[in-house]
Formats: structure tokens, C-alpha cells, sequence
């Protein structure tokens, strides 16, 4: 370490240097974890909105669906899963719920609606003169730790 005139040392000692980078490292360390934390929630998120979007457009599909039945939508279990048809003039709209997929079956096309899917459950309900029907939905998180569950209600009149 060099001495000026009045007897003042110039530069920094090891020891500072050594403070000085542990210092950093510290809160380079704290701000990778908490980059991270924050990268993995904001895909949770993305996921989780995704999921939702897709769940809402399959309640809006199902209750147009719904809505345009020309005749008595019938409910059939099977050993894998439940089906629910919905008549529309000469042909049908098939929902079926098998191996955690929500598939939608019209003229002679499918798609699957939904993927991921915990519970479905289709059922009329009569109120009065008018004839209802409910959806009950549950998808499955992407995380196992979740604490708020995915669940939807739909409800629809039949035309």
C-alpha cells in the first residue's frame, strides 16, 4: 500500500475487497432466488390463465349448444365416463367426458375441449315450465401445491 505526503495510505485493503465481493455475491445470490421465484410464478399464472380460457369458451360453446336443442338431450353413462347428447334438427351434439378429456363431437368432427379436467358433471334441472341444465367443472392444476382449486358452474336453458 502506497503512503502520499502526509502519511494517508492509498487504496483498499484485502480485507475490504474480500467484505466488499462477499457483500455482492450475497445479493446476487438473493436476487437470482427471488428471479426465479418470480419466473416460475408468472408461468403458473400463464398456465393458469390459459386453463380458465379455455374452460370459459367451453361453457359459452356448451350453453349455446344447449340453447339451440331441438329436442330431449339425453345423458348416458358409460364404464369410462358419462356422454351427453344434445339434438340439433337432424343431427347431434355429443359431449363426452372419458380419461380426464372434455371432448365435443359435431358432425362428424371432435375436438377436444378441454384436457386436465378432475370432474364433469351435466345434469337437467327442472324448474317449473322451463327446463335448466348445470355444468359442474374441476380442472386439475398444474401444481400439486395449489391452494385455490379450479372450479366452474354453467348453467343454460334449453330452447
Amino acid at each position: 500500500m502506497k503512503t502520499d505526503k502526509k502519511g494517508r495510505q492509498n487504496g483498499v485493503m484485502l480485507l475490504e475487497a474480500v467484505v466488499y465481493l462477499s457483500v455482492l455475491v450475497i445479493l446476487l445470490g438473493i436476487g437470482t432466488i427471488t428471479f426465479d421465484l418470480m419466473w416460475n410464478n408468472s408461468t403458473a399464472l400463464r398456465y393458469r390463465a390459459d386453463e380458465i380460457t379455455k374452460a370459459l369458451r367451453a361453457g359459452e360453446t356448451w350453453r349455446r349448444d344447449i340453447r339451440t336443442a331441438t329436442g330431449t338431450i339425453r345423458i348416458q353413462e358409460m364404464t369410462n365416463g358419462v356422454s351427453v347428447s344434445i339434438p340439433h334438427g337432424k343431427s347431434e351434439v355429443v359431449y363426452r367426458f372419458t380419461d380426464g378429456e372434455l371432448v365435443r363431437q359435431a358432425n362428424r368432427t371432435s375436438e377436444v375441449l378441454l384436457e386436465r379436467v378432475k370432474a364433469s358433471q351435466m345434469a337437467a334441472e327442472p324448474r317449473g315450465d322451463v327446463k335448466a341444465w348445470s355444468w359442474e367443472l374441476e380442472l386439475t392444476p398444474h401444481r400439486s401445491r395449489s391452494r385455490m382449486p379450479l372450479l366452474f358452474s354453467f348453467e343454460a336453458v334449453a330452447g
